[in-house]
């Protein structure tokens, strides 16, 4: 069952309750930003029903609503930042304002940040390059949930990949996917509608294959991208350590699984070997490569070609990474955000911790 808000309801909503925890208007608002686009573009994993994960950190002392966001070592085109265990809604895009910075005066910018916690969508983050013809990439390490090939323990986290190319009249390219088969999140919606997963999705405990949506609470793990060897997983751990040792082992952040969990129920690792989350971000400008507009001239080309491919029988059109999103957010703007019943609850018992409305 769900119900459905208008979106900036909700938003105002989040920004409270960011505030309650004492982040700044400024803050507040950033954060609710990126969670409110999630929602938006239909990645309600990691929209509003987040936000409880975020005050219970809080609460654990595990995030600090007022970071002294910092830079601890630089180049022209590259910079490590320590977040200062701030919130990654706030953190990621703040540091992406200087790898912007960076790459309008030497072409490139490329940040690793350490010290910080779950950013939300990846990519929000990458597509704040785009208005400045700019080509935006984000990434970052993520709880350690995921099993390597051939392995029954949990090393990698989810560890996405977003990159958002302009264009000139064709609707941006944004690409933006974890590295596993399915985020965590999935799961939990699974968990919420009492329905099971799809094969490929997880393992159980002794390492076997598995359609229970609490495998992963009980000792199993999300699988890499092609979800066993013979569909191509070993493809998608390679993606998960690149994005782990770009995000982390750059940065001086947990990385593999020293990487810290975002519930708070578990402990942090007894044996850290680095500070908080890793992301990593990046910006190229595109007439580092050839004139901006006969680029996205170009890019349009590219898009015209692929969603007039022919489709195959029974698909109405060939997609290009982005267009769901797109789509889903002129949907969601004009029709409300629906909310499954036990998110629903989740924000309720929010605005009765803060003496709030909801």
């Amino acid at each position: 069952m769900e119900t459905i808000y208008e979106y900036k309801r909700l938003e105002d909503f989040c920004k409270e309750v960011f505030m309650k925890m004492g982040c700044s208007a400024e803050d507040a608002a950033l954060a609710s930003d990126v969670l409110i686009n999630a929602d938006l573009r239909g990645v309600d994993s990691h929209g509003v029903a987040r936000l409880i994960g975020y005050v219970r950190l809080w609460e654990k002392d595990r995030i600090n609503p007022t970071p002294n966001i910092k830079v601890v070592h630089e180049t022209p085109s590259t910079a490590t930042v320590d977040g200062d265990a701030g919130l990654g809604l706030v953190v990621a895009p703040k540091v992406m304002k200087l790898v912007m910075e960076k790459a309008e005066k030497v072409g490139s910018g490329w940040i690793s940040v350490k010290n910080s916690n779950h950013f939300g969508i990846a990519g929000y983050h990458a597509m704040k390059t785009l208005s400045k013809d700019m080509i935006g990439m984000a990434m970052t390490n993520a709880s350690p949930l995921v099993a390597p090939t051939f392995s029954k323990e949990r090393l990698l986290g989810t560890n996405p990949i977003a990159v958002a190319i302009p264009t000139d009249k064709q609707p941006p390219f944004v690409a933006d996917f974890a590295t596993t088969t399915a985020a965590n999140g999935k799961l939990e919606i699974l968990q919420r509608k009492n329905t099971e997963t799809p094969t490929g999705w997880v393992q159980d405990k002794d390492g076997q294959q598995s359609t229970d949506p609490y495998a992963v609470k009980n000792g199993g793990a999300l699988l890499p991208l092609g979800s066993d060897r013979e569909r191509g997983s070993h493809k998608g751990y390679c993606l998960g350590s690149i994005v782990d040792i770009f995000s982390a082992v750059f940065s001086g952040a947990g990385y593999g699984p020293w990487a810290p969990p975002f519930v708070s129920f578990l402990p942090l690792p007894e044996d850290p070997v680095g500070e908080g989350l890793g992301h990593f971000l990046g910006a190229m400008r595109i007439d580092g490569f050839r004139p901006a507009d006969e680029f996205k001239y170009h890019m349009d080309n590219w898009i015209d070609r692929f969603r007039n491919a022919t489709p195959v029988e029974g698909k109405e059109r060939v997609l290009i990474p982005g267009d769901q999103e797109r789509e889903m957010e002129i949907i969601r703007k004009e029709q409300g955000i629906p909310l499954l019943k036990p998110v629903e609850e989740d924000l309720k018992s929010l605005a009765s911790k803060f003496n709030l409305k909801f």
